[in-house]
This record gives structure tokens, C-alpha cells and sequence, in this order.
């Protein structure tokens, strides 16, 4: 990837910040995107002091305007952009029956609404170019049911196949569209998610009350793995393969 120009949205931490890493190591020149403006210039004052090329564009992902003007501006400083790494999310839990409408449309802002913005800005200039690959995070969640998560899971639902459909449209351009679906991944979003150091436990081992099988390797996902899928399916390694769900949760979903 040397020299490729990748975009990465919430690349302030969490998985979005091992993949702009990933993709500097790999030699990528990285547009880092989020809509922490504080905490992405921390990040890529980081990836700059350990030699890499990464630049920061502060962002609101569920602004179409606002992504179409930095995705503007990082063509116009960086040159074509040759990835789209949809990693940018937010959790907000909570029971379907008490869940607020604001609550909702966060969640569908961010997780389905700023997969289509970035999708839209990048994939159609890299429609002339007839090259790119896009690969967007979703979630096991997608596919597999869970208590207090049915914002989530829905929004993570649609991005999915809103990247499959969008795959099956610009493969005739030479364009690859794909997503990785991680479980419980060690980041902030699921540290909120516990009450004390026994979430942990709780995630590996499994919670029958909240139909939780658990994870069968025994362990929570570190950032870099996720990384090192999205990495994977970008790469021409992955050359022949669009509209594919790579799911990297441990074995927590059983396969489906």
C-alpha cells in the first residue's frame, strides 16, 4: 500500500485508530477522520512523531455537506483515494420499549447514515479511476440478536448491506466493497458496557440471561486484529473479493 491515499472515519481510537496505524505500517498515506478533533490530532501527532504520514480532517460523518467538503479536501492536498475505511460508530444501549428517539437517530447518524456519506463522496470519485476498495466495520451484531442492542444491531444491519449493495453496483468499475463484523473488541465502546473488571469475565464466559454463548477462543478481541482483517481485505491479497462479510468475534456468534 505504499503511497495509496486511505481515508479511516473515527480514527481518534478504537479499532479506527489500529487501522490508520495498520495502513501507516503498510505505508499508506492516511487521512485520519473523526469528529474528536482533539483527540484525532493527538492520534496522528503520534503516527507523525513514529514517522508516518498521516493528516488529520476533522469531520462529521452525519453531515453530507460537511464529509463532501473534507473529502474535497483531502484529494485536493493528498491526492486520489485509493481506500474508504468505515470505522466510526457510536453504542448507546438500551430496551427497545424505553429507547428515546434521539437515542435512535445517533445511533442511525453515525453507523448507517455516515457509511452512506463517506460511500457516496469517495466511491464516486473513484468511479473515473476504476480502482479503490471500501471496507466498512459493522458488528456481529448484525446478524445476531442481542438484548439492549437493537439500535445498534439494526444500524450495523443496514450499513452492511448498504456496502454489499454498493459492492454489487461499482464491481463492473474494478471497485471492491466489504465489511468486517468484530465482536467484543477491547476499546471504550465496550468498557461502557461494564460495570467493574468482571465485564470482562462476563463477555469471555457468556451470559445466558442475555442469550450470550460467550467467546469460544476464550478471549476479547485487541484493536490490531480487527485491524489486521480490514488490512487484509483492502490489500490486492483480497483482489477477487467483494460483497464478503469477514467476521472477527472469537467464534462468539457461532459462525452465522
Amino acid at each position: 500500500m505504499e503511497n495509496r491515499v486511505a481515508v479511516v472515519t473515527g480514527a481518534a481510537g478504537g479499532i479506527g485508530g489500529a487501522v490508520a496505524r495498520a495502513l501507516c505500517e503498510e505505508g499508506a498515506v492516511v487521512a485520519a477522520l473523526d469528529r474528536d478533533a482533539v483527540r484525532l490530532a493527538e492520534t496522528v501527532e503520534k503516527l507523525r512523531g513514529d514517522g508516518y504520514e498521516a493528516h488529520a480532517f476533522p469531520v462529521d460523518v452525519t453531515d453530507g455537506a460537511d464529509v463532501e467538503r473534507v473529502v474535497d479536501g483531502v484529494e485536493s492536498t493528498l491526492g486520489p483515494v485509493g481506500h474508504l475505511v468505515n470505522a466510526a460508530g457510536v453504542l448507546r444501549l438500551g430496551g427497545v420499549l424505553d429507547y428515546g428517539d434521539e437515542d435512535w437517530r445517533a445511533t442511525f447518524g453515525v453507523n448507517t447514515d455516515g457509511v452512506f456519506h463517506m460511500c457516496r463522496a469517495v466511491v464516486r470519485r473513484m468511479v473515473p479511476r476504476a480502482a479503490g476498495s471500501v471496507v466498512t466495520v459493522a458488528s456481529n451484531a448484525a446478524g445476531t440478536p442481542r438484548t439492549a442492542m437493537a439500535a445498534y444491531g439494526a444500524s450495523k444491519a443496514a450499513a452492511t448491506m448498504f456496502t454489499k449493495s454498493l459492492g454489487l453496483e461499482v464491481a463492473r468499475h474494478g471497485i471492491r466493497c466489504n465489511v468486517v463484523a468484530p465482536g467484543s473488541t477491547d476499546t471504550p465502546m465496550l468498557h461502557s458496557m461494564w460495570r467493574d473488571e468482571s465485564g470482562r469475565t462476563g463477555t469471555v464466559e457468556g451470559d445466558p440471561g442475555a442469550f450470550r454463548t460467550g467467546i469460544p477462543l476464550g478471549r476479547v478481541a485487541q484493536p490490531s486484529n480487527v485491524a489486521d482483517a480490514v488490512l487484509f481485505l483492502l490489500s490486492d491479497r483480497a483482489r477477487h473479493i467483494t460483497l464478503h462479510v469477514l467476521t472477527v468475534d472469537g467464534g462468539a456468534s457461532l459462525g452465522s
